[in-house]
C-alpha cells in the first residue's frame, strides 16, 4: 500500500504544472550584443526581471530566474546557447521545470513588423528567424506561442545582418522603454487571461 501511494505521489510530481509558464527571450550572450535589435527578446525579459526584482542564475544553457504573479509562476529564460541553438535551452528548461508546451512563450525580434509593433501568436512559421527555426526542430513542431517585437526593416539591400545586429538608433532609443513595457504586459496577460484574450488586447495596438 505504501509503495502504491509513493508511486502515485511521484507520478503527480512529474506532471507539468498548469500554473507555470516558461518565458524565453531570444538573443545572443556577450557585451557586444547588448542593446542590439536582435536582442530585444533579452530586453523584454530584463524588463520583467526589473519589475519583479528577479535575480538570474547563470545555469545550464541560460540565465534563469522566476517570479510569482496572480498565482502563476513565470520562469524567465535568456539562453546562452547563441541564437541559432536556442532550441537546446528551451527544450532543456521545459523538461527541467516541467512546463507544458502550451505554457511556453518565446519573445523575439521581427523584421517584418514595423518598429514598435508587437504580435502575439499561438503558432506559426519561423519566418526566417534562426532562433525559432532551431526551436521548431528540437521541439518537433511550431505549435507554441511567440511574441514578435517589430524592429522594422530600415536598411539597404545586403545590409540586413548589420541592421539586425546593430544598436538601436537615438530615435528608437527614445521610445524603446514604452515598447518593452507593453511587451512585458502582454507576457503577463498571456499567463493570466490566456493567449486568445491577450491577442485581442495587444495585437490591435
Amino acid at each position: 500500500m505504501f509503495s502504491f501511494i509513493k508511486k502515485l505521489f511521484q507520478r503527480e510530481s512529474e506532471e507539468p504544472d498548469p500554473m507555470k509558464y516558461l518565458i524565453v527571450g531570444l538573443g545572443n550572450p556577450g557585451a557586444e550584443y547588448d542593446e542590439t535589435r536582435h536582442n530585444v527578446g533579452f530586453e523584454v525579459i530584463d524588463n520583467l526581471a526589473k519589475r519583479y526584482d528577479v535575480d538570474f542564475d547563470d545555469a545550464s544553457q541560460g540565465w534563469v530566474g522566476e517570479f510569482k504573479y496572480k498565482s502563476r509562476t513565470f520562469v524567465l529564460l535568456k539562453p546562452t546557447t547563441f541564437m541559432n541553438l536556442s532550441g537546446k535551452a528551451v527544450r532543456y528548461w521545459m523538461t527541467k521545470k516541467k512546463i507544458k508546451q502550451e505554457n511556453l512563450l518565446v519573445v523575439l525580434d521581427d523584421l517584418n513588423l514595423d518598429y514598435g509593433k508587437i504580435r502575439l501568436k499561438t503558432k506559426g512559421s519561423d519566418g526566417g528567424h534562426n532562433g525559432l527555426k532551431n526551436i521548431d526542430q528540437l521541439l518537433g513542431n511550431n505549435k507554441y506561442a511567440r511574441l514578435r517585437v517589430g524592429i522594422g526593416a530600415d536598411f539597404h539591400k545586403g545590409q540586413q545582418v548589420n541592421y539586425v545586429l546593430g544598436k538601436w538608433s537615438d530615435k528608437e532609443w527614445e521610445t524603446l522603454p514604452d515598447i518593452l513595457a507593453s511587451s512585458a504586459e502582454c507576457v503577463l496577460a498571456f499567463g493570466t487571461i490566456g493567449a486568445a484574450r491577450a491577442m485581442n488586447q495587444y495585437n490591435k495596438k
